[in-house]
C-alpha cells in the first residue's frame, strides 16, 4: 500500500497551480487555505478566490485536482471554496504587484495565455503535422495564436504553416512572422527563420540548444496571444525539460500512433511532463486508419495506441486523424490540411473546438477581481539586446 502523503507535501504541490489572472501561485497568493488527507486516500482542499464568480475558477479546479491526484495513495480530490475577504484580497493584489516590478515575467506572455506544448516520445508521429493544424484551426476561430518551432534541429514548421523570411527586431526584441487566417492571426517563431539554407544542419549541444530555446520564450515580441503552441522536439531531453522549468504553466498534448511501441514510447512522455509538474490534457492519435475508395478501413499502423495511452495516463483520448494525403501534401505545400476538407480536416476541427470549450477554453478575466492589473502596474523591462542577429551569427558555422 503506497505511504499517504502529508499536508504539507500537499500544499507543496499546490505551489505549483498557478492562478492565470494574477501569474503566482495559489499557495504564495494566500489561496491554499488548507488540505487533509483521510485513510482511504481521498484529499479535501481548502481555496480560496479573488472572486467567487472569477471564470478561471474552473481551470484552477483541473489543475488542483490533476496536481494532488498525482501523488502516490490518492484515490479522491475534493475541493472546498471560498472567498478571499477584502484584507487577504489586497494582500495578494499587493503580492502579486511586487513580483512584477521586482520580477517581470521574462517570457513575455500575458498570464492569461494559453501555453500548451504539443510532444511526442518519438519522430515520424506526425507531432509537427498537429502542432501547425491545431494552431491554424486556433487561428481560423479567431483567436491570436503564436507557433514556437522548438524542435531545433529538425525545424519544419515554416514549410508547414507556408510562412517564410526573415525575422526583424522590434525594440530589441524578434518579431514573430505572422499570417493571418480568418479572423484570427498566426505568429510563428522558428529556427528556419534565422538559418540561411532550410538543409542547413545544426550540430548543436544541450546547453546551446537550450539557450536557443529560451531566447524564442524571452526574446520575442509575441504581443497579446490567446494560445501559444509549442512544437516540441521527440523525447524528454534537455529541451523539454527546458522549456518545462521556463514555462510552469505549460499543458501538455501527447501524440502517439496506434501501434504499441509508439504508445509505450509516448508514456516517457507523460512520465517526464507529471515530473515537472505539467498538467496533460490528452492524447492524440495520429494516423489511426487510412480509408480506401471503397470505404474499407486500413490500420496500417495497428491499433489501439492512443486509447491504451491515454488509459495508462488517466487522460482523455481527444481524438484520432485518419492517414490522408492531403494532411502530407498540405504540409509540403503551406497549406494546413484542417482548413480544406475530408476525414483528417473534419477531426482536427472537431478535436479544436473540444480543447477550446472542455480542456483548454480561453481566458475571460472580465469579472476577475484582478484583471486590471497588468495595465495598472508599470513594468520594468530589461535593456534591449539584438538576439535576432546573435542567433543568426550563432547558426552561421553550425556547430557548438
Amino acid at each position: 500500500m503506497a505511504l499517504l502523503p502529508t499536508e504539507a507535501e500537499i500544499i507543496e504541490h499546490l505551489r505549483h497551480v498557478i492562478d492565470p489572472e494574477l501569474g503566482m501561485d495559489i499557495v504564495e497568493l494566500g489561496m491554499a487555505k488548507g488540505a487533509s488527507i483521510a485513510d482511504d486516500g481521498s484529499v479535501r482542499v481548502k481555496v480560496a478566490l479573488t472572486t467567487s464568480g472569477c471564470p478561471l475558477r474552473a481551470q484552477i479546479q483541473r489543475d488542483v485536482r490533476a496536481r494532488i491526484a498525482s501523488l502516490p495513495g490518492v484515490t479522491k480530490v475534493k475541493i472546498d471554496w471560498s472567498e478571499l475577504n477584502q484584507d487577504e484580497k489586497r494582500e495578494a493584489m499587493d503580492r502579486a504587484r511586487r513580483r512584477i516590478a521586482e520580477r517581470p515575467d521574462d517570457s513575455g506572455l500575458p498570464p492569461t495565455t494559453k501555453v500548451v506544448m504539443v510532444a511526442s516520445g518519438k519522430g515520424g508521429v506526425g507531432k509537427s503535422s498537429v502542432t501547425v493544424n491545431l494552431a491554424t484551426a486556433l487561428a481560423a476561430e479567431g483567436f491570436q495564436v503564436g507557433l514556437m518551432d522548438a524542435d531545433i534541429w529538425g525545424f519544419s514548421v515554416p514549410r508547414m504553416t507556408g510562412v517564410d523570411g526573415r525575422l526583424a527586431a522590434v525594440d530589441g526584441k524578434m518579431a514573430p512572422n505572422e499570417k493571418s487566417i480568418g479572423d484570427g492571426t498566426l505568429k510563428v517563431i522558428s529556427m528556419g527563420f534565422l538559418v540561411d539554407e532550410e538543409s542547413s544542419a545544426l550540430m548543436w549541444r544541450g546547453l546551446v540548444l537550450n539557450r536557443a530555446v529560451q531566447h524564442f520564450i524571452e526574446d520575442v515580441a509575441w504581443g497579446e496571444l490567446d494560445y501559444l503552441l509549442i512544437d516540441m522536439p521527440p523525447g524528454t531531453g534537455d529541451v523539454q525539460m527546458g522549456l518545462a522549468k521556463l514555462l510552469p504553466r505549460s499543458e501538455m498534448i501527447v501524440v502517439t500512433t496506434p501501434s504499441l511501441n509508439a504508445q509505450k514510447v509516448a508514456m516517457r512522455v507523460v512520465d517526464m511532463g507529471r515530473k515537472n509538474y505539467l498538467r496533460i490534457v490528452g492524447v492524440i492519435e495520429n494516423m489511426s486508419v487510412f480509408v480506401d475508395d471503397l470505404g474499407r478501413e486500413h490500420r496500417l499502423f495497428g491499433s489501439g495506441g492512443g486509447d491504451a495511452l491515454a488509459a495508462e495516463a488517466g487522460v482523455p483520448l481527444l481524438g484520432r486523424i485518419p492517414i490522408e494525403e492531403a494532411v502530407a501534401d498540405g504540409g509540403d505545400h503551406g497549406r494546413p490540411a484542417v482548413l480544406g476538407t475530408g476525414p483528417a480536416a473534419e477531426e482536427l476541427r472537431r478535436i479544436t473546438k473540444v480543447l477550446v470549450d472542455e480542456h483548454i477554453p480561453p481566458a475571460d478575466l472580465s469579472r476577475c477581481v484582478g484583471h486590471t492589473l497588468q495595465s495598472a502596474t508599470r513594468k520594468i523591462h530589461r535593456a534591449p539586446s539584438d538576439t535576432a542577429v546573435s542567433i543568426s551569427r550563432a547558426v552561421s558555422p553550425a556547430t557548438a
